[in-house]
C-alpha cells in the first residue's frame, strides 16, 4: 500500500511544475483513488496533506482546487533587513474578500454570458450597469442620476480623462497644496500647469480659492474633500456648502475625487450641492482590489460628450468583463458587504496607530486607511525616510505629497491598509522607537 505522504509528494511536484495551475480543480477523492491505485481512505489523508502544505483549498461543494500562490508579507525587522514593509501604497484586503468576489463570477463564467462580456462596450455602458453604477456611489442620502455615469478602467483613468475634457494644454488646475501623487503626474503629462491651493483643518479654502483664481485664472479645481490624501481631513458640511457657492460664482468646475469616501458613506458629496458644478469621479480599486478595478464618473450632463470622447481618445474606456463583474458584484451585495469589512478593518487599524504613535503629533480620522504623522525634532523628513529604509520600512515622505513649489511640512504619510495587522503593529512599533531616537543615533549603528 503506497503512503499517502509519497503520493502527495507527486501531486506537489505536478503544482511545482506548472502541470497543475492555480484554481485546477482535483478530480473527487474517489476517482484520484482510482488514478493513484490507492484506497480511499488514503485518498482523503492525501487531500489533507496537501491543505496542509498549503497547495490546495477545499470549497464545501465544489471540490478542491490547487492555491494560488500567497503573496509574501515580510516583517519589519529590530535591526536594519533587506527586507521591505510598505507603507506607501495603501490597498485594503479582507479576509472574505476572494471568496465572495469569486463566487459571484461563476454565472459570468457560463459560455453565454461570458461570450457577451467579450464585446466591446463604450463609455457609457449599458443601462443595468449604470443603474449598479448609481447604487454603489449612492451616499448620505444622495444618489446620482444614472444616465450621467460613464465608465473608464480604473480610477488614474478616469482622472485623465476629466483633466482632460476640463482643461486645455497649457492650463492651469487648482489643487490643494497637498495632494495625490499620481494628480501631479497625470496634470504634467497632459500639459497641465497645477496651482497649489491652501488648505486648514476644514480642507480646501474657498476663500482662498477665490483669491487664487483672481490672480491666476483657473479653469479647473481637483480637491479630496472626504477623508483627504494625506491629510485625511474631511469637509464638515458649512465648508462644502461655502466650496458649492464659490464654484458657481467663479464659473469653475470641481473635480471632485471620492476614492476613499466610501468609508464615510454617511457623508453626501459636493456634488450632491453643486451638481451643474462638479464632476466626480470614484472607483473600485479600493473597496474592492487594485487588480479588479473599474472608474467610474458622474458628470454634469452638458460635458458628457466631452468626458466620453476623452475617454474613447485616451484608450481609458471600461473592459467590458469588468463592467459585467462590478454590476454582479453590486446586484449581488458583495460590494456592500466588503465596504462594510473594510470600514470596520480601518477602524481598528485606526486604533492600532493610535497605541503605538501615542505622544506624537498625528492628523487622521478613525475611520481612515492613512494617517499624517508630524514628525519630532531633530528629525527631517527626508532623514527619517531613510533610517525607516535601513528597517525594511517603506514610507513616503511629506515632499511625494507637495504641488510646486510649495512648503513640504516636516512629516510623512502612513498607509495602514496593506501590510497584515501583526505586521503592521510591528512596523509601527519599529517607526515610534526610531522616531523617538535621533539622525545621530543612527550614524553610530
Amino acid at each position: 500500500m503506497r503512503d499517502y505522504r509519497s503520493v502527495a509528494d507527486e501531486v506537489a511536484a505536478e503544482i511545482r511544475s506548472g502541470a497543475l495551475k492555480p484554481g485546477d480543480r482535483l478530480p473527487p477523492q474517489r476517482a484520484f483513488a482510482r488514478r493513484y491505485g490507492i484506497a480511499n481512505s488514503t485518498a482523503t489523508r492525501v487531500y489533507q496533506e496537501l491543505g496542509r502544505r498549503g497547495l490546495t483549498v477545499g470549497e464545501v461543494g465544489r471540490g478542491t482546487f490547487v492555491r494560488a500562490a500567497a503573496p509574501t508579507d515580510p516583517p519589519a525587522l529590530g535591526e536594519p533587513a533587506g527586507t521591505r514593509v510598505d507603507l506607501e501604497f495603501n490597498y485594503p484586503t479582507v479576509p472574505e474578500q476572494p471568496a465572495l468576489l469569486a463566487g459571484s463570477l461563476e454565472g459570468l463564467l457560463r459560455a453565454d454570458a461570458f461570450r457577451a462580456a467579450l464585446r466591446p462596450v463604450g463609455p457609457a455602458g449599458h443601462t443595468a450597469a449604470r443603474e449598479a453604477a448609481a447604487d454603489l456611489l449612492t451616499r448620505g442620502g444622495w444618489r446620482p442620476d444614472p444616465a450621467r455615469v460613464l465608465f473608464a478602467g480604473n480610477g488614474r483613468q478616469a482622472l485623465s480623462a476629466v483633466f482632460a475634457a476640463l482643461v486645455p494644454p497649457g492650463g492651469r488646475i487648482g489643487v490643494e497644496e497637498l495632494t495625490y501623487p499620481v494628480v501631479k503626474a497625470i496634470v504634467g503629462r497632459l500639459g497641465i500647469t497645477p496651482v497649489p491651493l491652501p488648505v486648514d483643518e476644514e480642507g480646501l479654502i474657498p476663500r482662498a480659492l477665490a483669491e487664487t483664481h483672481r490672480s491666476t485664472p483657473l479653469h479647473a479645481v481637483y480637491a479630496q474633500p472626504v477623508l483627504h490624501n494625506p491629510l485625511s481631513l474631511t469637509m464638515p458640511d458649512p465648508r462644502k456648502h461655502e466650496l458649492a457657492e464659490q464654484l458657481r460664482r467663479l464659473d469653475l468646475r470641481l473635480v471632485e475625487d471620492t476614492i476613499w469616501a466610501f468609508l464615510r458613506d454617511e457623508l453626501p458629496p459636493v456634488a450632491a450641492l453643486a451638481p451643474e458644478r462638479t464632476v466626480l469621479v470614484d472607483s473600485l480599486s479600493k473597496r474592492l482590489a487594485p487588480g479588479l478595478s473599474l472608474g467610474y464618473v458622474v458628470t454634469p450632463s452638458p460635458l458628457l460628450g466631452d468626458v466620453a470622447a476623452a475617454l474613447r481618445s485616451g484608450g481609458w474606456t471600461a473592459q467590458h468583463f469588468n463592467l459585467e463583474a462590478a454590476t454582479r458584484w453590486q446586484d449581488e451585495g458583495v460590494v456592500r458587504r466588503l465596504v462594510r469589512a473594510k470600514q470596520r478593518d480601518a477602524a481598528a487599524r485606526q486604533e492600532m496607530a493610535a497605541r503605538r504613535l501615542t505622544g506624537f503629533t498625528v492628523r487622521t480620522d478613525p475611520r481612515s486607511y492613512h494617517c499624517w504623522w508630524q514628525l519630532p525634532r531633530p528629525w527631517r523628513a527626508d532623514t527619517f525616510v531613510a533610517a525607516a529604509a535601513r528597517y525594511g520600512i517603506g514610507v513616503p515622505p511629506a515632499a511625494a505629497f507637495t504641488v510646486g513649489d510649495a512648503h513640504a511640512p516636516n512629516a510623512v504619510r502612513l498607509g495602514l491598509a496593506t501590510p497584515a495587522p501583526e505586521t503592521l503593529s510591528t512596523t509601527l512599533r519599529t517607526l515610534a522607537a526610531l522616531a523617538r531616537s535621533t539622525p545621530d543615533d543612527m550614524a553610530t549603528d
